[in-house]
């Protein structure tokens, strides 16, 4: 049974940093893709950043240069560093991971307030 768990819920000014962790339980370490993704009020989930299984690493056009994801060497754990944030990536951060087989697991989310 794999199980996804956030951390790092946090509430920020305009121009701070955040990071975000998940961490993963059961075997996923074979998995090929881990990723980030957010929802804001309103509207659809996006994808945020995702890592696949080689280290190549995706970002969405508006957090390039200010977010960073990275995993664990055992792949259990992903994590995104935010920096610069900004009021528009105010959402609820979903961990998201893929395994070889097309299997789909996401955590429960983590809440990212951006506000002055």
């Amino acid at each position: 049974q794999v199980q996804l768990a956030e951390s790092g819920v946090g509430s920020v000014q305009p121009g701070g940093s955040l990071r975000l962790s998940c961490v993963g339980s059961g075997s996923i370490f074979s998995f090929n893709l881990r990723g980030w993704y957010r929802q804001s009020p309103g509207k659809e989930r996006e994808l945020v950043a995702k890592i696949l299984a080689g280290g190549q690493t995706v970002y969405r056009d508006s957090v390039k240069g200010r977010f960073n994801i990275s995993r664990a060497k055992n792949g259990n754990t992903v994590y995104l560093q935010m920096y610069s944030l900004e009021p528009e990536d105010t959402a609820v951060y979903f961990c998201y991971m893929r395994s070889p087989y097309g299997m789909h697991y996401w955590g429960k989310g983590t809440l990212v307030t951006v506000s002055s």
